[in-house]
């Protein structure tokens, strides 16, 4: 053969095999990660990842370290994300939007939880007594109901808390923060429930009505007190003598005749007593209020048991038969025979 014949390897020539891997460092994290392989194992907690920046990303829960700090109001985070969410509670920038009902939300968690109210799903079990949930945030604090867990603890007080709203509410105690204020009136509030319940107050509103008597109310707390007269019940069990109450302000008055206790003292004469209402009574000998009065006679009271006994006084009257001429001159005769 001639070297005109012979075969030219001047040009490009097959790959041979290398000792060295073909894949870069990130390939092989990319193809573990479709195999499930988690070979970076976290030594707090025994977690596992595949990648290492996950696991690095992951042994901040432990450590503490948060690296993204927000330069509006300083709060740092231990993840770009959360940082980036929190950014739009000062741009007020809100991407995810339903298009079921065009609400929009500055978190994805938020957006997600939300589309399933259109749905009804409930993808969250709890296995100790049934109860399904639409978002993972609600499980969780659902589960504490059961464990008994309260990780949310109060610095100043030492009070614990299994729900974080309920924590933050509650440091409005000692913060003194109001920042629901009423557009009507001016009046503040320190939770959300407080300033819905006030709101009422100037649109009338009575969503919680008795299937009993009919009778509607405008707060929830009001409603169940209501229902103890149909039902009977006294949850409130004095221990010293075994007496029941329907309600909270009946019992801690009753308390007091236990404890002897008297803290409401006249400004006038300084009489003390138990009992709110009676100490309400007692300022009218003073004042001279009448707030009680007759809608036939105008009479006032003090009391609302002195218009009481003047109304039976008037029915009594009234329902009495009128004299007649011809009885008045019968019983005249009677008597002088």
């Amino acid at each position: 053969m001639s070297s005109s014949q012979e075969e030219d390897t001047s040009g490009p020539q097959p790959c041979q095999p290398r000792d060295e891997p073909s894949e870069a460092p990130s390939q092989q994290s990319h193809q573990r990660a479709r195999k499930g392989e988690k070979l970076y194992s976290c030594d707090e907690c025994g977690k596992s990842f595949t990648q290492q920046g996950s696991l690095n990303v992951h042994k901040r829960i432990h450590t503490g370290e948060k690296p993204y700090s927000c330069d509006q109001c300083g709060k740092s985070f231990s993840y770009p994300t959360s940082y980036r969410e929190h950014r739009r509670s000062h741009t007020g920038e809100r991407p995810y939007s339903c298009n079921q009902c065009g609400k929009t939300f500055n978190y994805s968690s938020n957006y997600r939880d939300h589309i399933r109210s259109h749905s009804q799903e409930k993808p969250y079990s709890c296995e100790e007594c049934g109860k399904s949930l639409s978002n993972l945030s609600d499980y969780r604090r659902h589960q504490r109901i059961h464990t008994g867990e309260k990780p949310y603890c109060c610095d100043q007080c030492g009070k614990s808390f299994n729900d974080l709203s309920h924590y933050r509410r509650h440091q409005r105690i000692h913060t003194g923060v109001k920042p629901y204020c009423c557009d009507q009136c001016g009046k503040s509030f320190s939770n959300s429930s407080h300033y819905k319940e006030h709101q009422r107050v100037h649109t009338g509103e009575k969503p919680y009505s008795c299937e009993q008597c009919g009778k509607s109310f405008s707060k929830s707390s009001h409603y169940k007190r209501h229902q103890r007269i149909h039902t009977g019940e006294k949850p409130y069990y004095c221990d010293k003598c075994g007496k029941s109450f329907s309600y909270s302000t009946y019992y801690r008055e009753h308390q007091r005749i236990h404890t002897g206790e008297k803290p409401f003292s006249c400004n006038y004469c300084g009489k003390s007593f138990s009992n709110s209402s009676h100490f309400t009574k007692h300022q009218r000998i003073h004042t001279g209020e009448k707030p009680y009065w007759c809608d036939l006679c105008k009479k006032n009271f003090l009391w609302s048991s002195q218009l009481k006994t003047h109304r039976c006084v008037q029915t009594a009257q009234s329902s009495s038969p009128v004299p007649t001429p011809r009885s008045v001159r019968s019983k005249t005769l009677k008597s002088k025979s």
